[in-house]
């Protein structure tokens, strides 16, 4: 335990985490002051040298496998409260400098998603049984960052509101045509084509898209919707509105500027787009080793300094750009709650290894929007300075009128 000890004594401040390693002695670091306490149980003597080498992915590993533990009803959220309120601590050590120094070197070739490598990064995460994701998903099936009014409100009213929101943003009308890179279930769509415009909805998830049919055929805009199977770098045409919901942070760093020239090279003359995508608050980074190897492989979550110097580069007007900062961790809260609720019925379906690993992924995501640097921001681009209404109250007017119509 001496390399661990090392590590812990150091990192370990807030709260208290006891250590029981494989001869079963109790080793205990941190105040038990200001953050929770956790014990976990070590079954093999390796454990304690991979942990010190590299935490972050083997702790994950570790939990998925079996070989680390948890005592008196703890689990992986607990483990990882613990280590979001001591992130600072973690980072600090020199070993963990190095690692990051090392995963930041090559993070170009970590995130490299060519045509055909993006599809099968993609599947990895989205290709999963559409009856798994509708476990602990609400009944709208959106997978993105919920608008709440309040923090405790409904999930399936607060992904309403974000469909509604970004409605209002793009000020779409009856005939527009929209294409949507990156449609996920098909939600945000289906409520445009209600909307009366008339969508072209792109995915490289089979999935997803034989889902988005069969529920936009039960909604009855099919008719509507033109779900395609296609790269977004594939995509062609000219659109009145381009949106993008949750799909930029699949594009990877070295791709940015092919993911906005799309973008612009879609839009009709007066036409503008609408992103929106996890960012972070902080520097450029790179994508922690859990989630780049087990949860989203060829993923990136930007710096706002490395989107705008994208648009800079490709010549987009950045007309808006809104911050969600809590939004998410509310909307991650609701899904690892219902998720836990689900738990039995998750790993008869998937596993147990299966179950414990998205544990381990809803519980480090939620936590790294309420004590990390993430957030979500929403951009509108366009190619000229006035396609977009240059006075905000636009969006808020045509919030309230989409809001009445709904209710009629």
């Amino acid at each position: 335990m001496r390399l661990l000890s090392n590590l812990l004594k150091r990192f370990v401040e807030k709260g208290q985490l006891t250590v029981i390693d494989a001869s079963g002695q109790r080793h205990v670091f941190g105040s038990g002051v200001d953050g929770p306490s956790v014990t976990v149980r070590m079954h093999d003597k390796k454990l304690e040298k991979e942990l010190f080498f590299n935490p972050e992915l083997v702790a994950a590993e570790a939990y998925m496998d079996g070989r680390l533990t948890f005592e008196d009803g703890a689990g992986a959220f607990e483990l990882l409260h613990l280590f979001s309120v001591n992130r600072k601590g973690l980072a600090a050590h020199p070993v963990q400098q190095a690692l990051r120094r090392a995963w930041r070197s090559v993070r170009r070739f970590q995130q490299a998603n060519p045509v055909g490598k993006a599809k099968e990064n993609v599947s990895s995460h989205y290709d999963h049984p559409a009856a798994f994701y509708r476990l602990w998903l609400d009944e709208t099936m959106a997978y993105s960052c919920a608008y709440f009014r309040e923090p405790d409100e409904p999930l399936a009213d607060a992904q309403r509101n974000k469909f509604r929101h970004i409605a209002a943003k793009l000020k779409i009308t009856p005939g527009m045509t929209v294409a949507e890179i990156g449609s996920g279930w098909g939600g945000l769509a289906i409520y445009l084509a209600k909307c009366g415009a008339h969508v072209t909805a792109i995915n490289v998830s089979p999935e997803q898209l034989a889902e988005s049919r069969r529920i936009a055929q039960a909604a009855g805009v099919a008719d509507r919707i033109d779900f395609k199977e296609i790269d977004y770098r594939h995509l062609q045409g000219k659109f009145d509105r381009v949106v993008s919901i949750g799909m930029m942070e699949h594009v990877g760093v070295s791709h940015f500027d092919d993911y906005f020239t799309t973008v612009r090279n879609l839009l009709a003359p007066g036409g503008y787009a609408m992103i929106h995508a996890i960012g972070r608050m902080s520097p450029p980074g790179t994508t922690g080793p859990f989630i780049r190897k087990y949860i989203f492989p060829g993923g990136y979550v930007p710096a706002l300094s490395e989107v705008f110097a994208s648009t800079e580069r490709v010549g987009l007007w950045v007309d808006d750009c809104e911050v969600l900062r809590l939004h998410y961790y509310w909307t991650i809260r609701a899904w690892r709650r219902n998720f836990m609720a689900k738990r039995a019925e998750v790993d008869a379906m998937m596993g147990e290894r299966f179950g414990r690993m998205w544990e381990f992924y809803l519980a480090a995501v939620e936590l790294g929007f309420l004590h990390g640097s993430n957030m979500v921001f929403q951009l509108l681009l366009s190619q000229q300075r006035d396609d977009v209404p240059v006075i905000r109250d636009f969006i808020v007017d045509e919030e309230r009128a989409l809001l009445a119509r709904e209710h009629l």
